[in-house]
C-alpha cells in the first residue's frame, strides 16, 4: 500500500464524522464547562430545571420555525403572535368565569381557543405569501406590527391580568413537575419528536426540503408548492400557540412586550443548528441544541458579571450572524 493509499485510509474515518451535527452539541458542552468553571452553581439542579423550562418556550417555536426556514420561508411575527394570543386568551377566559366558573373547563377552553388563533395567524401568513405571492419577509414583517399592535390595544396601553381565582388552577401546566421533569420540558419534547418525525420520515418533510432547495424544480416534479409552504407556517401557527399556553401561567399577564424577541432567538436556534437560512436543508436535533445553547448563554450571563445581562440581545444577534457568514462560506467552497 503506497503512502498516498494508507493517507487516505486513515481519513476515511474522519470523512465519517458530522462535524456539522455535532458542533451544536459540543457548543453546548464547552458552554456548559464554561458556566461551571464560573459558578458550580450552574450545574445545580435548580438551575438545570429552570434552564430547560426556559428553553422550552423558545425550542417549540423553533421546531416550526424550522419547518419554514427549510422550505424557504421566514416568520418575523411569531413573538408579536404569541403576544396576541396571550392576550385573547387571558381576556376570554376572565370573561367565561361568571359562565364557566373559574375551573379547569375554561382553562381548557382558553387553551382550545389558542390553539384555533395559531393556526388562524399561521394560515393568514402562509395565504399572504403564496396565494398574494408576498415575499415570506413583508408579509411577517407587517403582521408583526399587526399583532403587537392589537394586544397593545387590547390592553389598553398596559397588561391584560389573568384573574387570580384562575392562576391556581392554570399555575401547574407551568410549575408542576411529571417523573422530575418540568410539564413545559415534556411538551418540548414531544414536540421535537414529532416535529423530527414529520421533517425526516415523511413525504411532506422531503416536499419541504425540494421546495426550499429549488422551488422551479418542485413545482416540476408534482409537488403542491403553495400547500406545503402553507402548511409549513401553520405548523408554525400551531408551535406559538402551544408556546403561549405553556407560558401564561408562568406570570398571568400578557402585554405589548410578552414575546419581545422571540422571533431573533427562534430564528437564531434554527440557524445555529445547522438548518440552512436560504432553505433546502433543516435539522429538528440541531434546533433543540440551538435553543439549549441560546438559553444557557443567558444563563451564563446571569451567573458573571463580566458582560451585562442587557447584551443577551447583542450576544444572539452576533450569532445569527457569525452562523449565517459561516453557512455562506462552506457553500462557497462546495462551489469551489
Amino acid at each position: 500500500m503506497s503512502s498516498v493509499e494508507v493517507a487516505e485510509a486513515e481519513d476515511r474515518p474522519l470523512r465519517k464524522i458530522d462535524f456539522k451535527a455535532i458542533g451544536p452539541a459540543l457548543a453546548l458542552l464547552i458552554l456548559c464547562i464554561i458556566g461551571y468553571l464560573l459558578n458550580p452553581a450552574f450545574l445545580g439542579e435548580g438551575n438545570i430545571t429552570n434552564l430547560l423550562t426556559r428553553s422550552a418556550f423558545i425550542g417549540i417555536i423553533a421546531v416550526g420555525a424550522t419547518f419554514v426556514i427549510t422550505a424557504g420561508g421566514i416568520d418575523l411575527s411569531v413573538g408579536s403572535m404569541a403576544a396576541v394570543i396571550s392576550g385573547v386568551m387571558i381576556i376570554i377566559m376572565n370573561n367565561l368565569i361568571d359562565t364557566l366558573g373559574a375551573g379547569v373547563s375554561t382553562v381548557l377552553v382558553g387553551c382550545g381557543c389558542s390553539i384555533i388563533l395559531g393556526f388562524g395567524a399561521g394560515w393568514i401568513n402562509g395565504a399572504l405569501t403564496t396565494k398574494g405571492k408576498i415575499e415570506a419577509f413583508i408579509v411577517t414583517l407587517g403582521t408583526m406590527g399587526i399583532y403587537r399592535s392589537l394586544v397593545t390595544y387590547f390592553a389598553d396601553g398596559g397588561t391584560l391580568s389573568l384573574s387570580f381565582e384562575l392562576r391556581d388552577v392554570y399555575r401547574p401546566v407551568y410549575y408542576d413537575s411529571f417523573a422530575g421533569l418540568p410539564i413545559p420540558v415534556w411538551v418540548f419534547a414531544g414536540v421535537s419528536i414529532a416535529g423530527w418525525v414529520l421533517l425526516n420520515r415523511t413525504a411532506f418533510g422531503r416536499y419541504c426540503t425540494a421546495i426550499g432547495s429549488n422551488e422551479s424544480v418542485a413545482k416540476y416534479s408534482a409537488v403542491n408548492v403553495d400547500k406545503i409552504k402553507k402548511t409549513t407556517y401553520v405548523i408554525q401557527g400551531f408551535c406559538v400557540a402551544l408556546a403561549t399556553i405553556i407560558y401564561v401561567p408562568r406570570l398571568g399577564s400578557a402585554s405589548a412586550s410578552t414575546g419581545v424577541l422571540w422571533e431573533l432567538e427562534a430564528i437564531a436556534a434554527v440557524i445555529i443548528g445547522g438548518t440552512v437560512l436560504k432553505g433546502g436543508y433543516g435539522r429538528i436535533g440541531g434546533t433543540i441544541l440551538g435553543a439549549l445553547i441560546l438559553t444557557t448563554i443567558g444563563n451564563i450571563l446571569n451567573f458573571t458579571d463580566l458582560i451585562s445581562n442587557y447584551l443577551n440581545g447583542t450576544m444572539q444577534g452576533l450569532i445569527i450572524i457569525t452562523a449565517v457568514w459561516l453557512q455562506r462560506a462552506e457553500w462557497s467552497k462546495k462551489k469551489t
